[in-house]
């Protein structure tokens, strides 16, 4: 049965969709979110830029095949005339997922470049996501457009189709996924974008440069961001980079919605990655689990001493700060800690030092593996997230599926999901400090490790994470409940 009022019909705009294309969480999102939205009867369509040229810089691509040419001849007014790009058509568990393709902006073998380039090339794709809307048929109830790549829409349906009757009726979610991103470039480059100074002084001026996330943020129905919890922190001066004027005017139109997990891929019990599949009922085969990480980071295989894990960009954001401050403490507990992931060249050869001086208790692995993230979640006994700042966070939802304790800093989406345990009640989900700050972090490190030495204790927090429900099917009752207040604000 139907849970839309009438046959809502929704567009997504985003630069990245898994399992075509990924660098974070965004892709995760534009991935899933479509699927729950029609699971539970929404007309959900994703558009989507087609990246190509990775034979030679294999990287955030997953590599996926991008479906059928469907046509070549899309014309979008940019840069002064006419570009024609192809579309291309897949599906996806009953979800089109339509890709703009263009090579000149989207053969280069990345994802993202940088500064004005990038604004180019999302402008264009944002111009050619509404002139293929158009050529789709109906219009949209909502386009719901994904973090500044997709910011342009919103100023597109500003100017350029203001009074196109084919979008009159159209209402606009604009979804901040990372504030610190934000799309600046050049004034001079409106004119090339067919946007024009106008609307440059109406929602797009940012402390005298052009900002495509304020135009997302300015110009949109409403705004949205991915956990309840950041849509507060964005709203302060310490996590707002320098918008939180803007978003507390917003504030009225302003929600956090936590993201879900594809339970679908990440579940112990079905996961094609891992050693041995477990459940709540059948936890002690996650030592099989455990057996297999630490033999896969050429570690001794020693089941009775905690393992520590962090999977992440390392990054001042993501903690690593902090982490590598308290590094050598942790390991004096007897600890063995494992890291994926990749980051600057300073911060991978501090803890390659870690390693090459710890090498039975320390497994470093430097890049991106989708297959030993799983393992990392399945065989790991804790799971570390000390973010400066997090938007929403979908480590930590995993680990508690996987029955792996998270121990994370309260900010954002960590805050939203993890209860701190308390061994009296046997209450809580895992460890959560706020203070930024290694002693803090310390202390919830060398609380968990306690709980760990009780079975018994460590049993029922294993437990109480993994009967959580993060799903997607939460989170899109949720977004439906949104987008019907959306479209009836704009059709007011």
């Amino acid at each position: 049965m139907c849970d839309c009022a009438g046959a809502m019909r929704i567009i997504f705009a985003s630069s990245e969709v898994v399992p075509y294309s990924k660098t974070g969480g965004l892709g995760d999102v534009a991935g899933a979110l479509p699927q729950a939205l029609a699971a539970i009867g929404c007309e959900v369509i994703v558009i989507t830029p087609r990246y190509s040229g990775w034979a030679d810089r294999p990287g955030g691509l997953v590599g996926h095949s991008t479906g059928e040419l469907l046509f070549s001849d899309l014309a979008v007014p940019f840069a002064g005339g006419l570009r024609y790009a192809s579309v291309w058509r897949d599906h996806r568990d009953g979800v089109p997922i339509w890709f703009i393709d263009y090579p000149e902006y989207f053969g280069g073998g990345y994802i993202y470049g940088s500064g004005d380039d990038d604004a180019e090339r999302f402008a264009f794709f944002s111009r050619a996501v509404l002139e293929l809307t158009k050529r789709l048929g109906s219009p949209p109830d909502l386009l719901h457009c994904h973090d500044w790549q997709a910011g342009f829409i919103p100023a597109y349906l500003a100017s350029v189709f203001a009074q196109d009757p084919f979008f009159a009726g159209t209402a606009t979610l604009f979804t901040i996924h990372n504030l610190a991103y934000q799309g600046w470039f050049s004034p001079g480059l409106l004119d090339r974008f067919g946007l024009g100074w106008s609307i440059y002084e109406q929602g797009m001026e940012f402390h005298q440069a052009a900002n495509a996330m304020k135009a997302g943020i300015s110009l949109s129905t409403a705004v949205s961001t991915v956990s309840p919890r950041y849509a507060e922190e964005i709203q302060t001066a310490e996590y707002g980079n320098r918008m939180e004027g803007l978003l507390r005017w917003r504030s009225g139109d302003l929600i956090g919605i936590l993201n879900g997990v594809d339970y679908g891929e990440w579940d112990p019990a079905t996961d094609r990655h891992i050693a041995a599949n477990y459940s709540i009922d059948s936890l002690d085969a996650k030592l099989a689990c455990k057996r297999d990480l630490l033999d896969r980071y050429h570690l001794p295989i020693d089941l009775e001493r905690p393992l520590i894990a962090v999977v992440a960009r390392l990054t001042v954001q993501k903690g690593i700060d902090l982490i590598a401050r308290a590094i050598w403490r942790m390991l004096d507990t007897g600890a063995r800690f494992v890291l994926l992931g990749a980051g600057s060249e300073s911060d991978e050869g501090f803890f390659q030092h870690v390693r090459d001086s710890r090498p039975d208790q320390v497994g470093v692995y430097f890049g991106f593996n989708q297959a030993l993230s799983h393992q990392v979640e399945a065989g790991a006994d804790m799971f570390l997230m000390p973010s400066a700042y997090e938007p929403c966070g979908l480590n930590q939802m995993y680990s508690l599926r996987y029955g792996t304790v998270p121990i994370v800093r309260g900010v954002g989406g960590l805050d939203d999901t993890i209860r701190d345990f308390d061994a009296v009640t046997r209450e809580g989900n895992g460890f959560k400090f706020y203070e930024y700050s290694e002693e803090r972090m310390l202390e919830k490190i060398y609380e968990a490790m306690m709980a760990f030495y009780d079975h018994d204790l460590w049993r029922t927090l294993q437990v109480n994470g993994m009967r959580e429900d993060f799903s997607w099917k939460r989170a899109a009752k949720v977004y439906l409940d949104a987008y019907r207040r959306i479209i009836a604000r704009r059709r007011r």
